[in-house]
């Protein structure tokens, strides 16, 4: 059994299987945390591993960055191409950088799923000297009644899911799970003190919003349509309980180190 995110493979490459639902629910990341990035960079050559359908790659694009994609699964690459992103399919670990160089390499909600020290020594291998390595994604915690309408409804279809049995926050998850991010940094030898860096933003969400991010979240994603039914009915019933809808607070989490 796998111990690790980047050991499970079958998650990492089960998004695609409606990649425009995904790019339609999955939030942008903060102009702040955008911003920042292209700031602390040398330049604008910018390699997105795991870049999905194209979210922050996008954003990186408007801000006048040159992106190129990395990304396992050709679904996701696909969807990214057609809005205008040059996207490579590999793993990051086994990709072929064919020699290039970047002045950043970053990953949106994806790094977790690379071996944290080879991911580092390989970012090291494609960045320019001074060149910066960015990893972020959002941490939220549901309203606690629709939290646990999701867990009651994973525990009923996925009895044996780790998702099903998870008691810590997210906060207390995405704190391991940066930590880690960091310790893969410093082991790879090759870049300065990893800084941490932290953006707060809030979203509401209608009923239909909520359900319609649920399917792109990893618990989900791999469920046949009848039980993905029967677990978003619950949620969507929690949802109405408080009104039918809801205002989330995210912090959007990175961590940030430069090539030595």
């Amino acid at each position: 059994m796998p111990t690790q995110p980047h050991q499970a493979r079958h998650f990492a490459e089960s998004f695609g299987v409606d990649a425009e639902r995904y790019d339609r629910a999955r939030p942008e990341y903060p102009a702040e945390l955008v911003r920042r990035v292209v700031s602390e960079s040398p330049g604008r050559d910018f390699l997105d591993v795991g870049c999905g359908t194209g979210i922050e790659a996008r954003q990186f694009r408007d801000a006048g960055c040159q992106v190129l994609g990395v990304d396992p699964d050709p679904r996701m690459a696909g969807f990214a191409r057609g809005t205008g992103i040059d996207v490579e399919v590999a793993t990051f670990e086994d990709w072929d950088t064919a020699g290039r160089t970047f002045d950043a390499v970053v990953a949106g909600q994806a790094w977790h799923w690379v071996d944290p020290v080879a991911g580092a020594a390989k970012a090291a291998g494609v960045l320019r000297p001074g060149g910066l390595l960015a990893l972020f994604a959002h941490v939220f915690q549901p309203p606690a009644p629709v939290a646990d309408a999701l867990a009651a409804g994973i525990r009923r279809v996925l009895p044996d899911s780790p998702f099903a049995g998870e008691s810590r926050t997210a906060a207390e998850l995405y704190e391991v799970m940066f930590a880690k991010f960091a310790d893969g940094i410093r082991e790879s030898g090759r870049f300065g003190e990893p800084e941490r860096w932290s953006f707060a933003w809030e979203r509401t969400y209608t009923r239909g919003e909520w359900l319609d991010l649920l399917p792109t979240t990893g618990g989900l994603t791999r469920l046949p349509s009848d039980a993905l039914a029967g677990v978003l009915a619950g949620v969507g019933a929690a949802i109405d309980a408080l009104g039918g809808g809801f205002t989330l607070s995210y912090s959007t989490l990175a961590v940030a180190a430069k090539k030595a």
